[in-house]
């Protein structure tokens, strides 16, 4: 006796899956944006201000994923040190004093800059490292080499 074979519906791509917002979802994501942007206004002042970079790389170069991972992320370390403040006493003169203070926004600014660094700097620094690592290697190789040499010249004979 044969089992009978069962047909599953082939998926299709990903992108029938996808479903795009219509107008009515857009406008209400829009209000609940403004509504939360209100709500929690010190905050999003000083997260606006500070992921000023972030924002530039994502717009500026969108297919760079890790460049964008590594300076959003040096950039959202140097701005949690300053929203520490914020929620500790949540009003708007914090948010507002955080900006002005000229040593927050270098804080917050410098981080990205360090991870601009550090996406440029680092991987020609490895690079370095191993460079200098392997040709150590090879000259330990080359010493041991012409040891071995040495030893055995006198035991094997010279071709001619």
């Amino acid at each position: 006796m044969t089992k009978p074979i069962i047909k599953t519906p082939s998926k299709k791509s990903s992108k029938a899956d996808t479903k795009k917002l219509n107008f009515i979802q857009k406008f209400l994501l829009f209000i609940a944006l403004i509504i939360v942007a209100f709500t929690v206004l010190p905050a999003v002042v000083v997260l606006f201000i500070g992921l000023l970079p972030s924002l530039t790389v994502v717009v500026t170069d969108t297919k760079n994923l890790n460049k964008i991972t590594t300076i959003g992320c040096f950039n959202i370390a140097g701005i949690m040190i300053r929203l520490n403040d914020i929620f500790v006493q949540f009003t708007s003169g914090i948010a507002f004093s955080v900006i002005d203070n000229i040593f927050n926004i270098i804080i917050m600014l410098g981080s990205a800059a360090l991870g601009v660094l550090l996406y440029y700097a680092l991987p020609d620094l490895f690079v370095f490292i191993f460079k200098n690592s392997a040709q150590h290697r090879l000259k330990v190789l080359n010493s041991k080499l012409e040891k071995l040499s040495e030893n055995w010249s006198n035991i094997l004979p010279e071709d001619n």
